[in-house]
């Protein structure tokens, strides 16, 4: 699209070697043209159907449609990697480092472990984070939290997941936020919801410290906002 508004312009301004420019403006746009369809080529990945979708998310078949158009658009494939991925959402947070939040909010997508998030893995996702009940929120905010997956929350991966938030947020919040901000936010949340202080978070516990405690649920309310 740059290429083509080049040569719009040029022609506009310049007026000279008309007959040439539009031989390379065609020459560019068959260039072009054939690298997208390659790229379908490679890889092309059609949806479930959207009734099928529709019976498991809280979306309408409208919303649905919706939903594709917007994600085909960035991903015309119909699948989307890591990198690319990053790449959508940074845009999202220009005076910030977004990278680490959204590698594991990839990975939180990503629930087969393949590599790529289809359309069906960001919809259900999309569709628990904004239309789901208050467990299926938590339920979900606990897997992101779970880094290794291993059905345990440890401080560790509480502060990594805390501190690629801050990181995302960039310099420019308001209050200005220290550096010991992340830790000392971990630190309250960890020594109340590890009630039997073992040093890890069960989803039991999770759960539990989550509802009986407003500051928590408005901290990851926060937090949720960012997805």
């Amino acid at each position: 699209m740059g290429a083509v508004m080049g040569t719009f312009s040029s022609l506009q301004t310049k007026q000279r070697r008309p007959s040439k420019d539009i031989a390379w403006w065609y020459y560019q746009y068959q260039r072009d043209k054939i690298e997208d369809e390659l790229e379908m080529t490679m890889v092309c990945h059609r949806p479930e159907g959207l009734e099928q979708l529709e019976a498991q998310t809280n979306f309408t078949k409208r919303e649905l449609q919706v939903l594709y158009r917007g994600f085909k658009n960035e991903c015309p494939s119909g699948v989307v990697n890591e990198e690319t991925f990053k790449q959508i959402y940074a845009q999202f947070f220009p005076h910030g480092d977004a990278s680490m939040y959204a590698h594991y909010l990839f990975h939180a997508f990503d629930t087969t472990q393949t590599g790529s998030v289809k359309f069906e893995d960001f919809v259900t996702a999309l569709s628990i984070l904004l239309r789901g009940t208050v467990h299926e929120k938590l339920r979900w905010t606990f897997n992101l939290y779970d880094i290794n997956k291993d059905g345990y929350i440890n401080k560790e991966e509480m502060m990594d997941i805390v501190k690629a938030i801050y990181d995302m947020m960039g310099k420019y919040t308001y209050p200005v936020l220290k550096e010991d901000t992340p830790r000392q936010h971990v630190d309250v949340f960890f020594q109340k919801m590890d009630k039997n202080k073992d040093g890890i978070v069960t989803l039991d516990e999770f759960l539990e410290s989550c509802q009986e405690d407003d500051n928590i649920m408005r901290s990851l309310q926060l937090f949720q906002n960012v997805m």
